[in-house]
């Protein structure tokens, strides 16, 4: 993306009609019936850099003629944009659509199926997305950050000028069957859904327009501190949430272990919640946390031995990757 905004900079200074380029490589493409992540690569340059280009003349639908003189004259300028933008789309860049839900201050998003609870009191704020669950794999995409931008090429509600929005997933969007997946049904499988909170959206979209396309992709998640850990449960029963998780965002397994015992595998039970079942009220407790990149991190003695149920204690360590 950064080799987008650099590109579409220097070509607005150095080239008036960067508008025309652009409908030059697109007709390229199109004559030449390239694949569809050359276009997909090629839509996302259009979004992140025709809102910024004082040259809007030439419309999506690439109405201005095209000169065979022209083609030639432009087209080393064409083969640096394609070329530049490539990469990113095919780095990860997929299709998909979104929506909107929460409220202007997004207090209806708290809680959720991830288990954060309140949003703003754990770091999440309102820059977060519920998934539909392609997406949500059965919780494992819980703390995933992705990077979400309007579509233009594909519609006009996208709100003009804006870039892209990084949002956490905090939440499931259920299916519902009882609606079309093409009317309502946004959520449905097999449909790649973000139902962001409003302020995010509102960073991409225009208002009345409800529903969008999007293109997204998975980032890293930049966090202020360390992983916290808030032990729920009862008894001999733990019911561990982590949270505030960077690089990924997302955990793969978590081990426990007592100063009276061995390490303990942790199960997901529901979300970014891991349980296990064993006696460890009154032990100091250390964590051994693999994230879905395959970086382990042993946090040790974190908990002390005076730890109540409900507690959350943030350790001073973090994913670097």
């Amino acid at each position: 993306m950064d080799r987008c905004h650099v590109l579409c900079h220097s070509l607005t200074i150095l080239v008036p009609w960067f508008s025309y380029i652009y409908c030059t490589a697109l007709h390229s493409l199109q004559t030449h019936q390239y694949t569809s992540p050359e276009l997909t690569s090629l839509r996302l340059c259009t979004v992140l850099c025709l809102p910024r280009s004082p040259a809007r003349s030439c419309s999506l639908e690439c109405s201005l003629p095209f000169s065979t003189e022209m083609d030639r004259l432009l087209a080393p300028f064409v083969v640096v944009l394609v070329a530049a933008c490539f990469a990113p789309a095919r780095a990860g860049w997929s299709q998909g659509s979104a929506t909107f839900y929460g409220g202007a201050d997004a207090s209806g998003t708290m809680g959720g199926a991830c288990g954060y609870g309140n949003l703003y009191e754990t770091g999440y704020g309102t820059s977060t997305a519920a998934l539909s669950s392609v997406l949500f794999n059965d919780g494992a995409s819980c703390g995933e950050c992705y990077q979400i931008a309007c579509d233009a090429s594909k519609s006009t509600s996208c709100k003009p000028g804006a870039g892209a929005v990084t949002v956490t997933a905090t939440n499931l969007c259920p299916p519902n069957w009882a609606l079309a997946n093409n009317n309502g049904g946004w959520c449905n499988p097999p449909r790649a859904h973000f139902d962001m909170s409003q302020p995010a959206w509102l960073n991409i979209g225009v208002y009345k327009a409800g529903i969008i396309p999007i293109l997204h992709q998975k980032v890293r998640c930049s966090k202020q501190g360390g992983i916290r850990f808030t032990i729920g449960g009862f008894n001999k029963f733990e019911l561990v949430l982590i949270s505030n998780v960077g690089g990924p965002g997302s955990i793969q397994s978590v081990s426990i272990k007592g100063e009276k015992t061995e390490w303990i595998q942790l199960t997901r039970n529901w979300g970014a919640n891991w349980q296990c079942n064993a006696a460890l009220v009154g032990q100091p407790l250390s964590f051994a946390v693999t994230s879905t990149n395959g970086q382990t991190i042993y946090i040790n003695y974190i908990v002390p031995s005076w730890w109540k149920f409900t507690m959350t204690f943030t350790s001073n360590q973090q994913f670097t990757y």
